[in-house]
């Protein structure tokens, strides 16, 4: 294989290799964390048995468009960090230099100054995302509230992004080659703390929580089936999801003292019985299965192989500038490394999720014992969040969290044919 001209073979040799090494060892990670027992295979379901012709045709249509706005706005981030990271155009090289006098302040500046430039090159793609979901009925929020939500989106991300360049240009001052080792360390300790202090301190910046009330059905049902299932479940929180859109959703979020079950208050309003005790079911799944401390691992395990691909690929993009890799110019390539590698580790990272998400389903079947309700449920989150049913196979592979509305049917009617207790 021939490298690129503005990249020798040996550079080339080194990258794939880190390439490699990392998703393989992503890869024993997904093996090691993944769920220990393997449900039943579903059965295989006909999008067309559970749904309307209709409604797979405005999912279908909907999911499809929505996918190329994301394609293409990954493409614009890409081409934007490379052309920053080769330091082009003479402008913006120029004022990445300027910024080597102080090279931890001008990391912090270069970091915003990047995110903050990725956010407006790809505002075209999220607008025309937000009005797609506007037109086709899941979102009602408007223009100006959706306007504020990236704003503050945008200054959360562009501090976070200013606070790790600084501590990545520091560590590659400090330790030339061996950054990596110190930065995993980092990693991991950053991880444990953002997921403990996000839903005290970044979600209620966006969205609204309350406690459910002693007197509230959901609270009962999720104390009742906490009970049984013999799992400590932490606080029960109502979302104010309504105000931005008509979408069903239920989350498990946080570690130790700040765990917590999150319901969407239009699932509150809007699910019958059995559906709200399937979607509590599967949520105290993930609290019994660890599934928020399982992430951490992930994360924890590809962190060194991660950021060796990075070291490589910065390398590489810096020579290929003329830019040392400790200077702050330097943060571009960085961070394109990093959102290549995040891409990247994302696709065995979504493999784990699925297999999460589908060990949660059969933890609910068991615990409910109705896999009419998880079927009910199903059709619900579909019909709301205008889900496709059954979405292409490869971005289903790429970039799916969950398993598709046809196999979680699937695996209920598995249940009641084969594991029904």
């Amino acid at each position: 294989m021939r490298s690129p001209g503005w990249m020798p073979r040996s550079t080339v040799a080194r990258v794939g290799g880190a390439a490699v090494a990392m998703v393989l060892v992503a890869e024993a990670a997904v093996w090691l964390l993944g769920p220990g027992d393997e449900p039943p295979a579903p059965v295989p379901v006909a999008a067309g048995d559970y749904f309307g012709q209709a409604q797979i045709e405005r999912a279908t249509d909907y999911r499809d468009g929505q996918r190329w706005l994301m394609y293409a706005g990954l493409a614009i981030e890409g081409a934007v960090l490379l052309t920053v990271a080769l330091g082009r155009p003479a402008p913006v090289r120029r004022a990445l230099a300027r910024l080597g006098a102080r090279p931890i302040l001008g990391a912090v500046a270069a970091g915003a100054g990047v995110s903050l430039l990725v956010t407006v090159v790809t505002l075209p793609t999220s607008l025309a995302a937000h009005e797609r979901a506007v037109d086709a009925g899941i979102s009602t929020q408007s223009l100006g509230s959706w306007a504020w939500d990236v704003a503050r989106s945008a200054a959360i991300t562009a501090a976070i992004t200013a606070a790790g360049a600084a501590l990545l240009i520091a560590l590659v001052r400090r330790f030339p080659r061996g950054w990596w080792a110190p930065g995993s360390v980092a990693v991991a300790g950053l991880a444990v703390v953002f997921v403990w202090i996000a839903p005290v301190v970044l979600a209620p910046v966006f969205n609204r929580f309350e406690t459910l009330g002693h007197g509230s059905r959901a609270r009962a049902e999720v104390l009742e089936l906490g009970r049984r299932a013999g799992v400590e479940i932490g606080d029960v929180y109502r979302v104010d999801a309504s105000r931005r859109g008509r979408s069903l959703n239920a989350y498990v979020d946080g570690i130790g003292s700040t765990k917590r079950v999150v319901l969407y208050d239009n699932l509150l309003a809007q699910a019958e019985r059995p559906v709200l005790r399937s979607v509590v079911a599967h949520e105290l799944g993930h609290v019994a299965h660890d599934d928020v401390p399982r992430g951490i691992a992930f994360v924890v395990i590809v962190a060194p192989l991660g950021l060796i691909f990075v070291r490589e690929l910065s390398r590489a993009l810096a020579r290929r500038a003329g830019i040392e890799p400790g200077a702050p110019a330097a943060v571009p390539a960085y961070l394109l490394a990093i959102t290549l590698a995040t891409l990247i580790l994302n696709v065995p990272g979504n493999q784990l999720s699925r297999e999460i998400e589908a060990s949660a389903d059969q933890f609910s079947l068991e615990l409910t014992d109705d896999p009419r309700g998880m079927i009910e449920l199903q059709r619900q989150l579909a019909r709301a969040n205008l889900s496709d049913p059954d979405p292409p196979a490869l971005p289903s592979l790429l970039f799916g969290t969950h398993p598709t509305k046809v196999d979680r049917i699937g695996a209920a009617l598995a249940y009641e044919r084969e594991g029904r207790s």
